[in-house]
C-alpha cells in the first residue's frame, strides 16, 4: 500500500519547451519594472508619513526626520538581505510563508500568507486610489469621476497582467525608469542647493507644523519610524515570486532584491537629506514630494514630470500585487489550502484565475470606498509587517539548523528584524486599529480559519477517493446509456449513435404532461420513432407535473435499484451554437437535466455537444 499523497495540480496548458517557456518569464530588468512598483511608489508617500507625525512636535521634531529614515533604511538593509537569504533557500516562490511552513508550522504559515493576501488587496486598491488622486489633484474637474477612472485603471493593469507578466514588465519599464531617474534628479541637483530654488508649490497653503513644540519622545519617534515604515511595503514581493524569472531562477531574483533595496534606500534618504535641507515643512494640499521638486529642480516642466510620473506609477504600483499574489495563490493551492482552480496556467505562464480574483476582490474595495484613499490608507501595511515578522524569526530558526559559517551572526541579524518588524507590526495597529485597522485583525484569523476548512475539504475528498493508495482492478459492469429526447432531429440520430458505442444496452426516454398539446406531441413522437425504428426502445416517462429532470433520476434511480450492478450514462444531446451570442437562444434543458440526475442519482453524466457549422442555415433551441 503506497503511502497517502496530495493532489497534484497540472497545467492548464500543454507542456512547452523550455525555451517557450522560458521566454514568458522574467529577466532582472524586467523583474524590477514588474515587481518593484509598490516599493518605489512608497518614496512618494513614506516620507511624508514620517514628516507628518514628528510635525507634531514642531520644528525641533522635524530635526529627526533624517536618524528615522536612516533607521528605516537600516530596516530595509536587514529585509533585503533576509529575503536574498529566503530566494536560495526557497527558490519556488511564496516568500514568508515557505518560510514558515518549514520551520514554524502550518498555522504560522497560514497566518503569514493571510497577511500576504491581505496586504496585496489592499495594495492595489491604495496604489489605484493614490494615483488617481494625485491625477484628480492636478485636474479638479475629474475627482467627482474618481470612481470611475480608478475601475478603469484597474482594468487596464488586469488586461496587462493577464497577457503575461513578461508582458506587463514590458509595459512598465519605462514609467518605473522615469520615476526613478526623477526622484534621483531631485536628490542629486538638490544636494548641490543651499536653499530652495522655489517655494511656489508650496506657497498659499497653510501649514501642519505645531507651534512652540521642544521635546520629542521615544513614543513620537516609534510612531514616526512604524509610519515611515510603510515604504517598505512590497520589499517581499520578489521573492514571492521567483518562479516568474528566467533560469537561474534564484540568482535573477537576489539581483533583482538587491537591487530594490539599493534604488529604495537611496531614494528614502536622499529626499529625507533634502527634507532637513531646505528646513521643508508639511502643508495642507501638496506632497512632501512635490515641495521637495519644487526647491530642486524649480517650478518648471521638470516639476511637472515628477509629478505625472508619480501619478502613473503610483496608478501602476498595483502591478506588484498582480505579479507576486497570484504565485502564492498557487502554492497555497498546492498545499490545498485555497481550491486548486488557482494552481492552473493558462498560457504565458499566467495564473489567469489569481489574476482575476485580485481584480475581482479589488473593484469591491474600491467601490467600498469610494475610490477615496485615506478610507483605505489605516488598513495598509499592518499585514506586510506582520508577514516581515514572520519571515525573520523562521530565518532564525532556519540558521540554527544550518551548519554553514557565518550562521550566528545571520541569525542575530534575522532576530533583530524581527524585534523590529514586529515593534511596527504593533504600534501601526495600535495606533489606526481605531480608524479601520480593527478590520485587518479580524480578518486575518478569519482567513486562515477559511484556509484550513478548505484543507479539511480536500482532506476528506482524498479520503473518500483513497488519494495515494493502490486501487482495487477493474470490473466490467453491465453498461446502460439513457439518452432523452423530446422529437426527432440529427441532433438526436448523433446521440443514439454515440449512444450504441458506449453502451451494452441503450434506452431513449421522453418525458409526457398530461395537458393535452403535450400528449400530442408525445403520441407524434411515439408515430414518428416507430417509422424510423433505430432499433433502441423509447420509454416514456409520466409527469404530473412540468417538470424534466425529476421523471429522469427518479427512471436512473429505479434501473439502480431492480440492477444495482449496472451501471448507468445519462447522454444528454445539445447544440453547439455557431456564433456565442445565440447561447443566449438556447432553453438551458441540458443543464437543468444534468443537475436533477447529479444531485439524486450516481449516474455519469455526458453532454454531447452538437456543433453547428457557421454556414448552416438551421438552429435548434
Amino acid at each position: 500500500m503506497l503511502t497517502t499523497s496530495k493532489a497534484v495540480v497540472s497545467d492548464a496548458a500543454p507542456e512547452e519547451p523550455p525555451g517557450v517557456v522560458d521566454r514568458h518569464r522574467l529577466t532582472a530588468t524586467q523583474g524590477l519594472a514588474a515587481l518593484s512598483l509598490d516599493a518605489m511608489a512608497s518614496v512618494a508617500y513614506g516620507p511624508e508619513a514620517v514628516v507628518l507625525v514628528l510635525a507634531s512636535a514642531g520644528a525641533y521634531g522635524l530635526g529627526f526626520t533624517l536618524p528615522v529614515t536612516l533607521a528605516i533604511a537600516g530596516l530595509l538593509a536587514v529585509l533585503v538581505a533576509s529575503y536574498r537569504q529566503v530566494i536560495a533557500a526557497f527558490p519556488n516562490g511564496g516568500g514568508s510563508y515557505a518560510v514558515a511552513r518549514r520551520h514554524l508550522g502550518a498555522r504560522a504559515s497560514l497566518v503569514a500568507a493571510a497577511s500576504l493576501i491581505l496586504d496585496y488587496v489592499l495594495n492595489v486598491a491604495v496604489s489605484v486610489t493614490a494615483g488617481v488622486a494625485a491625477l484628480t489633484s492636478a485636474f479638479p474637474g475629474l475627482y467627482g469621476d474618481r470612481l470611475v477612472i480608478c475601475l478603469g485603471v484597474l482594468v487596464l493593469v488586469t488586461a496587462v497582467n493577464l497577457r503575461g507578466i513578461v508582458d506587463s514588465a514590458k509595459a512598465f519599464i519605462v514609467p518605473t525608469g522615469v520615476f526613478v531617474a526623477a526622484i534621483l534628479a531631485i536628490v542629486v541637483v538638490g544636494l548641490f542647493r543651499s536653499a530652495p530654488v522655489s517655494t511656489q508649490a508650496a506657497d498659499g497653503h497653510a501649514s501642519v507644523l505645531a507651534g512652540n513644540a521642544t521635546s520629542v519622545g521615544a513614543l513620537l519617534l516609534l510612531k514616526a519610524f512604524a509610519s515611515g515604515c510603510s515604504a517598505l511595503t512590497g520589499v517581499e514581493a520578489v521573492a514571492n515570486a521567483v518562479p516568474s524569472f528566467r533560469a537561474p531562477a534564484a540568482r535573477r531574483a537576489q539581483r533583482t532584491e538587491v537591487a530594490l533595496g539599493g534604488l529604495l534606500g537611496v531614494m528614502l534618504v536622499g529626499l529625507a537629506v533634502l527634507i532637513g535641507r531646505f528646513h521643508l515643512q508639511p502643508v495642507e494640499g501638496v506632497t512632501v514630494l512635490a515641495q521637495l521638486a519644487d526647491a530642486s529642480l524649480g517650478h518648471n516642466w521638470a516639476f511637472y514630470v515628477v509629478q505625472f510620473a508619480t501619478v502613473v506609477l503610483l496608478a501602476l504600483a498595483a502591478n506588484t500585487s498582480f505579479g507576486g499574489l497570484p504565485v502564492l495563490m498557487s502554492l497555497l493551492a498546492r498545499d490545498n489550502y485555497l481550491p486548486h482552480v488557482f494552481g492552473l496556467k493558462a498560457d504565458r505562464q499566467v495564473h489567469r484565475h489569481g489574476v482575476l480574483a485580485l481584480a475581482a476582490v479589488s473593484a469591491v474595495l474600491l467601490v467600498f470606498s469610494g475610490g477615496d484613499t485615506n478610507t483605505l490608507v489605516p488598513l495598509f501595511a499592518i499585514g506586510v509587517f506582520v508577514g516581515f515578522t514572520i519571515c525573520q524569526t523562521g530565518m532564525v530558526i532556519h540558521w540554527r539548523g544550518e551548519g554553514s559559517p557565518g550562521r550566528h551572526g545571520k541569525a542575530l541579524l534575522n532576530g533583530f528584524g524581527a524585534v523590529l518588524t514586529g515593534v511596527a507590526a504593533v504600534v501601526v495597529a495600535a495606533s489606526k486599529f481605531a480608524e479601520g485597522a480593527w478590520l485587518i485583525v479580524v480578518a486575518l484569523p478569519l482567513l486562515v480559519l477559511a484556509f484550513e476548512a478548505v484543507h479539511r475539504a480536500y482532506g476528506r475528498i482524498a479520503e473518500r477517493l483513497d488519494l495515494g493508495r493502490v486501487p482495487e482492478p477493474p470490473r466490467r459492469d453491465r453498461s446502460l446509456v439513457i439518452v432523452p429526447v423530446s422529437h426527432l432531429s440529427r441532433l438526436t440520430c448523433e446521440a443514439l449513435n454515440a449512444a450504441v458505442s458506449l453502451g451494452d444496452e441503450v434506452r431513449a426516454v421522453t418525458v409526457s404532461h398530461p395537458d393535452e398539446e403535450d400528449r400530442r406531441d408525445t403520441e407524434a413522437l411515439r408515430r414518428d420513432w416507430e417509422l424510423w425504428n433505430p432499433g433502441v426502445e423509447l420509454v416514456e416517462l409520466a409527469s404530473p407535473h412540468r417538470s424534466l429532470g425529476r421523471p429522469v433520476a427518479d427512471y436512473v434511480s429505479r434501473v439502480h435499484t431492480y440492477h444495482p450492478r449496472t451501471r448507468v450514462t445519462v447522454l444528454i444531446p445539445e447544440v453547439e451554437p455557431a456564433h456565442i451570442w445565440q447561447r443566449v437562444l438556447q432553453n438551458q434543458r441540458g443543464a437543468v437535466l444534468a443537475h436533477a440526475v447529479r444531485k439524486d442519482t450516481d449516474a455519469v453524466i455526458c453532454r454531447l455537444r452538437f456543433r453547428l457549422a457557421p454556414a448552416s442555415a438551421r438552429y435548434e433551441a
